[in-house]
């Protein structure tokens, strides 16, 4: 509930500290125009009226930028990979010397397309690119060639958030502080490389949901193949936008922005952390200033780096080196026809075919892996016996081998049938999993049902042979016997196991079971 500033003067007269506090809020709002509201509640140890300054509600937006996996930079041949020794990957273009000129990659742009595609975006059908005015040592033009007045993708959403825009710009180069104790040095490799900025509308209101649209975004440009989403690395890099208003007030705060953010965790704690400085701030009548900041994972808080500029501080207007470009029908029609089909679609494929949601999540996360399993499904393997082996000895083997799944030797069909003689009691799935898939892993062409065969580890389907090993274990073991009939029905495991081991495996373990129980009733 909002109070009349002249009613909270009279009520907090006779108390000292919140007379003060209040004092201290309404001179800012008389120095700065600042709306302050409190907060009126009962208190109970003490019944009346107390009054607190007001929660406030966090409004969040978020800029991404999305590093493009092209090949060359946005407007020249220059290499645009990752690493190479520093100014190697740099041509007159990208060093901006005079009489040169800009080429628009192709390749950037459909990049681009597709990721609206995916998104649900506008595509603009005919746009062009603008310059953008600011000096920066690794700014080798004095400029940046990017999308102010028409951005390639308009709105769209993904996990619930919607986007406003998406535009397609150049990168800088890289500053680097600590090659030199005296000097800055700059690595110009980076200018030129093409980039997608998402800019969010300013929806999101806690730190998990922004944490949830980052992790889904990632994966995204991850399984469109148009980014290889490592933070780590600069090739996906975000800024947040923070600003507090009163609960129930409409109108947006004054923003702050976070750059350069290089993790999803990073993300969250700079906003929680942001969000908590300026509620301090607020709740001690202070005003917000407009200002980028950067975060400090080391001491969990954002640093003030500089004012924030007004877009008309950039001067921005259109590149007179670049013609405006044009997206045809026929583009957007192939574009459309070559997307994959997307996390969503997967996923839903994944649960109709009788998957737990928790398998089908985790079959989802990457695209290799969920294109696996989509050919095991092809090929009719069982769904789950089939998610049962990508999450186990699959997975297993890649994270020993830390290796990706195009590396893993099998293919799908090898697979399919090693799975099949576990399905069909000729082999158990230990040793499956174990000895029969190593040897698979070693021999990837050669058939599951030979590797088996050679190894002697073909399930015993004869009775009166599991019959001879179960007596066996059993006369060994008259005490775990005699527990056993007295109620300690636990044991029929240990049973199962020293069969198995008497066997060296090859007994079939619901025969052994079955057995087993009548031999001990």
């Amino acid at each position: 509930m909002v109070v009349p500033v002249a009613v909270v003067a009279v009520l907090l007269s006779g108390n000292k500290r919140l007379s003060h506090i209040f004092q201290k809020s309404t001179n800012r709002q008389i120095q700065t125009g600042l709306p302050v509201a409190f907060r009126r509640k009962w208190d109970n140890s003490a019944p009346g009226f107390t009054f607190d300054p007001m929660a406030y509600q966090p409004v969040i937006g978020l800029e991404v930028h999305i590093q493009l996996q092209t090949r060359s930079k946005l407007f020249c041949a220059d290499p645009a990979s990752y690493g190479a020794a520093p100014n190697t990957q740099v041509s007159p273009i990208s060093l901006a010397h005079p009489g040169t000129l800009p080429v628009l990659n192709e390749q950037a742009l459909d990049f681009a397309i597709e990721l609206g595609l995916s998104l649900g975006c506008s595509i603009t059908r005919r746009g062009w690119f603008d310059r953008k005015h600011y000096f920066y040592p690794d700014l080798p033009k004095g400029y940046q060639t990017t999308q102010l007045h028409a951005p390639i993708l308009v709105g769209g959403s993904l996990a619930g958030v919607d986007i406003h825009h998406v535009h397609l710009e150049e990168d800088a180069g890289k500053s680097i502080h600590d090659a030199d104790p005296a000097l800055t040095c700059i690595d110009l490799n980076r200018a030129g490389v093409p980039l997608l900025e998402l800019v969010t509308d300013p929806v999101i209101y806690d730190s998990e949901t922004a944490s949830v649209f980052l992790t889904e975004l990632r994966k995204l440009v991850r399984w469109l193949g148009i980014c290889d989403g490592n933070m780590e690395e600069g090739s996906l890099r975000c800024d947040a936008n923070i600003s507090l208003r009163p609960e129930g007030e409409t109108k947006l705060g004054t923003k702050v922005e976070i750059k350069n953010i290089n993790s999803i965790r990073f993300v969250r704690k700079a906003i929680e952390s942001e969000i908590k400085r300026q509620t301090a701030l607020l709740d001690a009548g202070e005003a917000i200033v407009q200002q980028t900041r950067g975060y400090d994972s080391d001491a969990d808080k954002t640093i003030a780096q500089r004012e924030k500029e007004e877009a008309n501080d950039y001067r921005y207007f259109p590149c007179p080196d670049l013609p405006p470009f044009t997206v045809t029908r026929q583009k957007l029609d192939l574009l459309q026809s070559k997307l994959p089909q997307l996390p969503g679609e997967k996923l839903q494929q994944f649960l109709s075919a009788g998957l737990p949601a928790q398998d089908a999540q985790v079959l989802t996360e990457e695209k290799p892996l969920s294109d696996y399993y989509s050919h095991l499904l092809e090929i009719q393997t069982p769904a789950k016996a089939a998610a049962n082996w990508m999450l186990g000895p699959v997975k297993k083997w890649l994270n020993e081998q830390q290796a990706a799944l195009e590396q893993f030797p099998v293919i799908p069909m090898q697979l399919h049938k090693l799975i099949a003689l576990v399905e069909t009691g000729q082999v158990n799935f230990s040793t499956a999993a174990g000895p029969v898939f190593q040897a698979l892993l070693e021999n990837p062409s050669e058939e599951p049902l030979a590797l088996a065969t050679r190894l002697n580890l073909i399930q015993v389907q004869d009775t009166a042979k599991t019959e001879t090993w179960i007596r066996e274990v059993l006369e060994s073991m008259p005490d775990k016997v005699a527990e056993y009939k007295k109620g300690k029905k636990g044991l029929i495991g240990l049973f199962v196991g020293e069969v198995k081991k008497r066997s060296k495996g090859k007994a079939d373990p619901k025969m052994t079971t079955d057995l087993l129980q009548k031999y001990l009733s």
